[in-house]
């Protein structure tokens, strides 16, 4: 089943092409005087966007009565579910001269050979891992 965006954009583009057409079709009927010379403007451009308008239309005005609904909550696939919370096995660590205590398993620092225990220092728990309560 089409969606009210799908047929409002069709619509609009339909309209659009077929004013358009009537506008080039207008154009060559001005220039010509007889009636004879006409009528393939009117066959080809005049018509079919006479037909595009009424089109556009019906489009719009079908777009307009599909009830508008609120989009389906997307369930995430197994690969996309939530990581594990990070454990709290292990010395909490720093960077040297960093100023934020981690987890050894925060992303921020996990595979950084130069990381080192905290020790005494005093450090502010790191906003990612959550080392311990503030």
């Amino acid at each position: 089943m089409p969606t009210p965006r799908i047929l409002l954009w069709s619509g609009l583009v339909a309209a659009a092409g077929g004013a358009v057409l009537c506008v080039l079709g207008w154009y060559g009927i001005s220039g010509e005087r007889f009636a004879e010379r006409q009528l393939p403007y009117l066959a080809s451009c005049t018509v079919p966007g006479a037909a595009l308008i009424v089109a556009g239309a019906v489009l719009l005005v079908a777009a307009c009565a599909l009830p508008v609904r609120p989009p389906q909550p997307r369930r995430p696939a197994a690969s996309e579910e939530e990581p594990p919370a990070p454990s709290a096995a292990g010395p909490f660590v720093r960077v040297p001269a960093g100023t934020l205590a981690h987890r050894s398993d925060c992303p921020l620092v996990a595979g950084r050979p130069e990381a080192v225990e905290v020790g005494d220092a005093v450090l502010d728990p790191c906003p990612v891992c959550e080392p311990w309560p503030p």
